[in-house]
């Protein structure tokens, strides 16, 4: 039996590579998702992690709790860094310059501007040798003054630079022009995993990282057999008291890791999820082939039973060839996996490096994925349907070659459909009273998604006949082949259902998250529009940077410009909690801002007076002429930094004004960067009208096309609050549209394998009469009707989830309301159906080239 399998298996080329084909896109859709998830995840860790290879022991300085940025000196001088190395213990002390610069592109486009962690800079400290080991150079030279900077290659290539070119970028202040005359490599990876790197020379260094005749840290090697804990406590008593520390690297790299698993945790959910997707729809494409290819053998399993063969050994027989067959396509679709992982981040990556990059990373999972789901789930496949012809007598099973499977629909599997469709919905509709998207709302929501899903795919047979017929309406507008089609489709529901299903999966997955996407988008959309009345928003990417004075007055003195209200941002302490305050100008700050105040206005806000959010308010349990003790900006030890503000009045929620209004003054005296704003709200005057494209121009240049501050309009900051919510929405509609190919060539698949079982029934048509266009056509319209039917069903789940999760998002933004995009589900009927044509195709063009007399005689 095991000679005969394999014999079966050689025999039938053309139905192996067919079902070989099916079981490798199964597995290549997972062991690709995998990958990929596995690899944009270490990719991601990297950008955010510092390598302390090398490293037993890194000097830091310390500076008071919250001190300013433009208060803080470094005591690490070189007098320190002979002293250190004179330890012993000691092996190297190195002394590091490192900072932070936002580099632009030669176009003038700020390059990788909102990676906050992969911004870095460093000054060129040689050694004994000339060179800096840290940056060794790959072509030019080292920066020797104020106006060279050496780049990574990857920056350089990236930002269209060469040797010679002028480089623009910023630190905390004014933009810098710069010459490119050299190239570094990098082994750190939060470079090379997208991130970008400037090295300067040391007096270049000390001035914009503001460590005048020091370092920024010092880091230390251990001689063999010299712990890092107790070469911390050898140099301890020699670093300035309460000025410097001394941390293991291994202490480093814990808190470290602590703070990328923190940062990761929403990518680490990625393999998981599309693990999950890719199983379903990668199976439901495995069973349905094989399960067809099994009952087209009934015959050769009938002669098999009738020369002596049990049923145990039938079953084994077509286990051990689906095994083979399973393992043969697990390999092939393993391999096509590491492709398709290597094509998706450059296929879903975005202008604004969305996906970090880095090697793929192949894990047991992926491996181990590709075996359950190659060779488990065509074994399974195999096995139900082998048991069934195992079960026929051979007289009857030879008898009925040829016929179209019983489609009796079943009691049992109607009445389990409809508890789970019952228990699914009922799930969702808990989450009716749900005010936000909590660990426990979101595992009620996604089980009881899987379980609506699970119900629909368990009715799916029952529901082909009415929803069938219901297309069949349209289809016998063709005349008879159109009924014909129609007929086809209802020959045996399990095939139909299976064949639609995984188009189902990922209609009800792309439609729904279109639901989704389209409403926050609205939603942030109406949160700008109601707490912000300027056109356009210049502000620092963080609040720890500041725009320089003159560009602010260059910004108010711009034609077209009507109000420009300049707006310092910092913290507000009251005890242990933190909040974001805005300090403004009351005289303008109504010309950019749309405040409903509940009680009080913001023309009383002024020195020591403030007006809060109702948000902080409740929280607080203040209102309008409270008094609270609070505390702006970084807590550096002033004594006069606690004191006591009278509220004048209470304002609805707004994104823009944030927790609290206070008086830009007491804001810019102690913020992060004294004296500073980190935005300027931009009104323009009616004969400029908002979002001109020309005034936004003359905006920039204004600000000197600084890399560090980014000039938005309105609807650049909806894109921007979308955040990583929409970089993940996106990942996975790039991902759910490599699930549509899928099936797709599933669709193909199963349609090329009915042709081959019914050619005799299209020999019996072509020879009384239906020539090769109505073949053709009938194939065609068999292939529309199932796509219908996936497509009508994904939509029904798709819309009803998005609906019932919408309550989810309403905590994060009151403004989130169900609305539905009816273009882009539109779209996706229309791709739907054009994947049902287009999977027609093929299989219509062999039904069509069968002759007559050749089809009518095939056994």
């Amino acid at each position: 039996m095991l000679r005969t399998a394999l014999r079966n298996v050689l025999a039938h080329k053309a139905r192996l590579a067919m079902t070989v084909l099916a079981v490798c896109l199964g597995v290549a859709f997972i062991s690709g998702s995998l990958v990929f998830a596995d690899s944009t995840t270490a990719a991601y860790r990297a950008s955010l992690a510092k390598d302390y290879a090398g490293i037993a022991v890194v000097i830091e300085p310390t500076y008071p709790p919250g001190a300013p940025a433009d208060r803080r000196r470094s005591p690490l001088d070189d007098a320190l860094v002979a002293r250190l190395a004179a330890v012993p213990g000691v092996a190297v002390a190195r002394p590091v310059l490192d900072g932070s610069v936002t580099l632009a592109a030669k176009d003038g486009e700020p390059l990788r501007a909102d990676d906050a962690m992969g911004r870095l800079a460093a000054g060129y400290l040689p050694g004994a040798d000339g060179t800096d080991p840290r940056h060794p150079l790959t072509a030019g030279r080292a920066p020797r003054s104020a106006g060279e900077v050496a780049l990574d290659r990857g920056s350089a290539t990236a930002g269209g630079y060469a040797l010679g070119d002028t480089v623009t970028l910023a630190g905390d202040g004014p933009v810098l022009r710069m010459r490119l005359v050299g190239l570094v490599g990098t082994h750190d990876t939060r470079v090379t995993s997208g991130g970008t790197l400037a090295v300067f020379d040391r007096s270049t260094a000390r001035r914009l990282f503001d460590a005048p005749g020091g370092y920024t840290g010092i880091d230390l090697s251990a001689a063999p057999g010299t712990y890092p804990v107790e070469l911390a406590e050898r140099v301890g008593p020699l670093l300035p008291a309460g000025r410097a520390e001394a941390v293991t690297a291994t202490a480093l790299a814990n808190q470290q890791s602590v703070y990328v698993d923190t940062r990761t945790s929403s990518y680490a959910r990625l393999p998981l999820v599309f693990a999950v997707v890719s199983l379903f729809i990668g199976s439901f494409l495995i069973i349905n082939t094989f399960g067809m290819l099994v009952t087209r053998r009934s015959r050769e399993i009938a002669l098999l039973r009738a020369v002596g063969a049990t049923r145990r050994q039938v079953v084994r027989s077509v286990l051990a060839e689906a095994a083979l067959v399973g393992l043969i396509a697990s390999a092939l679709g393993f391999v096509l996996g590491l492709g398709v992982a290597t094509v998706l981040p450059d296929v879903l990556g975005t202008g604004d490096d969305l996906l970090p990059r880095g090697p793929l990373v192949i894990g047991p999972a992926p491996a181990s994925a590709s075996l359950a789901v190659g060779v488990g789930v065509t074994v399974l496949a195999a096995w139900l349907p082998s048991r069934r012809a195992a079960r026929i007598a051979p007289v009857a099973a030879m008898r009925s070659a040829g016929l179209p499977p019983a489609a009796a629909p079943s009691r049992l599997r109607g009445a389990i459909g409809a508890a789970l469709l019952v228990l699914g919905a009922g799930l969702l509709l808990s989450l009716g009273g749900a005010k936000d998207a909590s660990d426990d709302n979101l595992r009620t929501a996604l089980l009881g998604c899987g379980v609506l899903v699970t119900g629909l795919i368990v009715l799916a047979p029952l529901l082909a006949g009415p929803v069938i017929r219901l297309f069949g309406r349209f289809t016998a507008r063709s005349g008879i082949v159109g009924g014909l089609a129609r007929d086809n489709a209802l020959r045996d529901p399990r095939r139909t259902a299976a064949t639609a299903v995984a188009l189902m999966i990922s209609t009800a997955l792309v439609s729904g998250l279109a639901v989704i996407d389209h409403s926050s988008a609205r939603a942030l959309d109406a949160q700008a529009a109601a707490g912000l009345s300027a056109d356009f928003v210049i502000s620092t990417r963080n609040a720890t940077t500041a725009i320089d004075a003159a560009a602010v007055r260059r910004v108010a003195a711009v034609p077209g410009v009507a109000t420009a209200s300049a707006v310092a941002d910092s913290t507000l302490s009251t005890g242990a909690l933190a909040r974001e305050v805005s300090g403004v100008d009351p005289r303008t700050v109504g010309d950019v801002m749309r405040l409903r105040f509940t009680s009080g206005s913001a023309a009383d806000v002024g020195p020591g007076r403030i007006a809060v959010s109702t948000g902080f308010a409740r929280e607080n349990r203040i209102g309008t002429g409270s008094r609270i003790r609070a505390g702006i900006g970084p807590g550096q030890g002033d004594g006069d930094r606690d004191r006591t503000y009278t509220v004048v009045g209470v304002y609805e929620d707004n994104p823009t004004a944030r927790d609290v209004l206070a008086d830009r003054g007491d804001v810019q005296r102690y913020g992060f960067v004294r004296g500073s704003v980190q935005r300027v709200l931009v009104r323009a005057d009616a004969a400029t009208g908002a979002g001109s494209a020309d005034l936004a121009r003359r905006l920039r240049a204004a600000v000197d096309h600084s890399p560090l501050l980014k000039v938005q309009d309105r609807a650049q900051l909806v894109r921007e609050q979308a955040g990583v919510a929409g970089d993940l929405i996106t990942m996975v509609f790039g991902l759910l549209a490599v699930g549509v190919v899928i099936s797709a060539l599933g669709m193909v698949n199963t349609l090329a394998m009915s042709v081959s079982e019914r050619t005799r029934e299209i020999g019996v048509l072509r020879a009384i009469g239906l020539d090769r266009a109505g073949v053709r056509r009938m194939i065609r319209l068999e292939s529309l009707a199932v796509a219908g039917y996936g497509t009508l069903l994904g939509l029904a789940a798709g819309l009803f989830g998005a609906w019932r999760v919408s309550g989810l998002a309403n905590g994060a933004v009151p403004q989130y309301a169900f609305a539905v995009p009816w273009g882009t589900l539109a779209l996706v009927v229309a791709a739907s159906l054009a994947v049902g044509a287009a999977a027609a195709a093929l299989p219509a063009r062999r039904a069509a080239a069968l002759g007559p007399l050749r089809a009518v005689a095939a056994s």
